[in-house]
């Protein structure tokens, strides 16, 4: 079946049983099963087309066409939809928490390029690489590397590759590995960053989807916090990377990649050519010829993290009142003080100023030092923020798609559905493996979390209430579901061959990008599987999370000790 007749058969599927139930007043009972078609609609062409933008934007049509079809005049519904689409994005946009999010994500954009361009996290990366003695110093100060550059997935793969290339390639370690240590300490570290690119982005589907269930006074901020704990895969990777580099075991094509490598001298495959794929942004590339110090990335992050904390303080009072204002101005530093005025604070508000006075004080910094013009200053800085526009496309259009379904009463008629059948136990696993496969097949996380969280949340609530959880048990439930999105939105892009993070990976390392994906994916199918067996299926049996990051832990740990094979002698 070619494009064109699956998008024509997708949209006949949507239109010819609409008529037949127009302008009813419960569109969870009116449209029945047919309310599932915006976000099926958007996955499926997701998996066909491997676009989330077009898929996006079909999704959110096919349920504005639903709301807008009007008898037989099938030229005014598809007129009505457009205009009732269009209306969506706009309002989307309108919103306050919304637009300080997209500001947010773009100016921190922004400041990523500028720090770039002076140098900084080159300054950092150059110091760290100047320790790395053997291989295995190599691949650990390569993974550290990521914990610097937590802000920002691709900012991380951009700055680690290139300066640690040359230091592992004398070293005989395999571009291979490379590639896989920059790939999992790229998106894991930016997942859980409390301040990146990302956090905007994941605060503003929580945030959304927690209205849809009748909460919109619920602080996204601080469930993004809570999620933190059960984000297994994260977590479990950073681990297995850490392991295997200090104690050079491999197992599967890693370890004959390794082999190779240490054996012959070859740290690319001699079959494939990597030559393309040695390719660098120059436009964001410290100029040759100027030294440049580690202050000029850590005092502008710096900046960037004492201004957010203060924010979010001075912030979070302002919008107390009653009984918590007085106990807080009773004693405004204590522990309960700090987190109610955290809770209450408007996380899309704080990071924005954070980040655009950051940006301020890396362009100052780079000015007094003469490294760049205010001009191109200014460029720079512009540059980063048309870098992250296509977050913001995708952010507008997970709102709208967002926006359609709740409109259609799509998380309800999933809830009468399937609250009464899905076991409470399954839930999380189904969510962490269904979001792997979206996002595998897109090659996005972004688009995944959009298409997921306004389902997962009201679903998780209804299937938690109706199995008798209440109180701290429903709201750790429905949390542990929110980590399963977030958490398998990246494990599937992890694994995906047309994810951007990992062509940016493979890039940076100048390893062919097929053997890069060929390499990482057992190491990442074994550590999913490790996140649902030792992560979300005895979560959800209630077992303590700090039981089993420790149970996950070690069973890496078993996995690379026994079952990993040693490349080199020590």
């Amino acid at each position: 079946m070619t494009l064109s007749s699956t998008i024509k058969l997708l949209l006949i599927l949507a239109i010819l049983p609409i008529a037949l139930f127009a302008d009813g007043k419960d569109n969870a009972v009116t449209y029945g099963a047919l309310t599932l078609l915006p976000p099926l609609v958007a996955i499926v062409l997701a998996f066909i087309t491997r676009n989330v933008i077009f898929s996006l934007f079909m999704g959110i049509f096919t349920g504005t066409f639903m709301v807008n079809i009007s008898g037989a005049n099938i030229f005014a519904s598809f007129f009505n939809a457009f205009v009732d689409m269009s209306g969506k994005m706009v309002g989307s946009l309108a919103d306050s928490w919304n637009a300080g999010i997209v500001l947010q994500v773009l100016t921190i954009g922004g400041l990523i390029a500028v720090i770039t361009k002076m140098g900084g996290p080159r300054a950092i990366a150059e110091k760290l690489a100047a320790k790395a003695k053997t291989p295995a110093t190599a691949q650990f100060y390569t993974w550290l590397m990521g914990f610097f550059i937590f802000f920002d997935d691709y900012a991380n793969s951009l700055v680690v590759g290139p300066i640690m290339r040359p230091v592992t390639d004398k070293l005989k370690v395999a571009r291979e590995k490379l590639a896989f240590i920059i790939d999992s300490t790229a998106a894991p570290i930016a997942g859980l960053a409390l301040i990146s690119t990302w956090v905007g982005y994941e605060l503003s589907l929580i945030k959304d989807a927690y209205v849809s269930i009748g909460q919109p006074d619920i602080n996204a901020f601080a469930i993004f916090v809570e999620t933190l704990p059960y984000r297994f895969y994260n977590i479990l990777m950073l681990a297995f990377v850490f392991i295997s580099a200090l104690s050079l075991r491999e197992f599967g094509p890693m370890h004959t990649a390794a082999k190779r490598a240490y054996e012959k001298g070859q740290v690319t495959n001699p079959k494939t050519d990597s030559n393309l794929m040695n390719q660098e942004n120059s436009f964001m590339m410290p100029k040759e010829g100027v030294s440049y110090s580690i202050f000029n990335a850590i005092i502008p992050i710096f900046v960037l993290i004492i201004v957010a904390i203060v924010g979010f303080y001075i912030n979070g009072i302002s919008g107390l009142e009653g009984e918590t204002l007085k106990a807080v101005q009773a004693d405004p530093y204590s522990f309960a003080s700090i987190q109610s005025a955290f809770g209450a604070a408007d996380a899309s508000i704080v990071i924005f100023e954070a980040a655009l006075l950051a940006s301020l004080v890396a362009i100052g910094m780079g000015l007094q030092q003469k490294i760049f013009s205010l001009h191109e200053a200014i460029e720079t800085w512009v540059f980063g923020v048309k870098a992250l526009v296509i977050t913001a496309v995708i952010l507008i259009l997970a709102w709208s798609l967002s926006s359609v379904m709740k409109e259609l009463g799509t998380a309800q008629y999933l809830v009468t559905m399937l609250s009464d059948t899905t076991p409470q136990f399954i839930l999380p696993t189904i969510i962490f493996v269904l979001g792997s496969i979206i996002s595998f097949s897109t090659g996005t996380s972004y688009g995944t979390m959009g298409i997921l969280m306004p389902l997962t949340i009201p679903l998780a609530s209804a299937i938690g209430i109706h199995t008798g959880l209440e109180g701290t048990d429903l709201h750790n439930y429905i949390v542990l579901n929110v980590g399963a999105v977030l958490t398998g939105a990246i494990f599937g892009d992890h694994c995906s061959p047309i994810s951007d993070t990992s062509i940016l990976s493979s890039m940076a390392s100048s390893c062919n990008h097929m053997d890069h994906i060929s390499t990482q994916l057992p190491y990442a199918l074994f550590v999913g599987f490790v996140a649902i067996v030792f992560g979300y299926l005895p979560a959800a049996f209630g077992v303590s999370v700090y039981v089993l990051l420790p149970l996950g832990l070690a069973i890496i740990y078993l996995v690379i000790r026994f079952y990993g094979k040693p490349y080199m002698t020590k």
